[in-house]
């Protein structure tokens, strides 16, 4: 791709870099933006300065936050002893949207997936089994999505917290298999919350 400016190749360059942009969306995207007034592109390019600079992740949940701990773990009315354990604030976005969830939230980060070089100690794990040792955890709702590194991520936390003798379940499998859950829609998350299973009886039976 030819360009007619220096300017314009660095900066298709750099909108390129992100995830499902090739360099023909970059280009119409950066085309758009010098179409805009030059207000317009600086607020745009001061809310990913202040974000990248400035935002936090919950001390509790891990959850990405403006404050120490997040506004679903600053809420009185959550059910500290529930907790849903997923891979990142898209699920958390996807199940809240549901209204049907009002429990609290374990973010990990990803999933264990040794192709990917990610392993338990890339996740936040340890701060899970931590919360289920010290007893603040009635029940873990396993709802990463259903796939191999989903699944191996659920077994793995499972056998951490085996001996504390806590309820776990995983969501209904509602969800196909294979399926992530920020696309799922409403109705089904919804129902794969309030319909779920025990995790030893949803694995001893594959």
């Amino acid at each position: 791709m030819d360009f007619s400016s220096k300017l314009l190749e660095n900066a298709v360059y750099e909108m390129s870099q992100l995830p499902g942009i090739g360099k023909r969306t970059a280009l119409r995207l950066v085309l758009h933006l010098l179409k805009q007034s030059e207000q317009r592109t600086e607020q745009l390019s001061s809310a990913l300065v202040q974000l990248r600079s400035t935002v936090q992740f919950c001390k509790n949940c891990h959850n990405i936050s403006d404050t120490e701990h997040c506004e679903i773990c600053a809420n009185p009315k959550r059910d500290a002893s529930l907790v849903c354990v997923v891979e990142d604030i898209r699920d958390v976005m996807a199940i809240e949207n549901t209204g049907q969830y009002r429990g609290m939230y374990h973010v990990l980060g990803g999933k264990i997936s040794p192709m990917e070089g990610i392993g338990p100690q890339d996740l936040t794990i340890a701060s899970l089994v931590s919360k289920v040792h010290k007893g603040e955890i009635n029940e873990l709702i396993f709802a990463l999505s259903s796939t191999m590194e989903g699944d191996t991520t659920n077994f793995y936390i499972f056998k951490q917290i085996e001996e504390f003798q806590i309820r776990t379940s995983t969501i209904a499998r509602g969800i196909a298999v294979g399926d992530e859950l920020e696309y799922a829609d409403e109705v089904t998350l919804g129902r794969s919350i309030l319909n779920r299973v025990p995790f030893e009886g949803s694995f001893n039976s594959n």
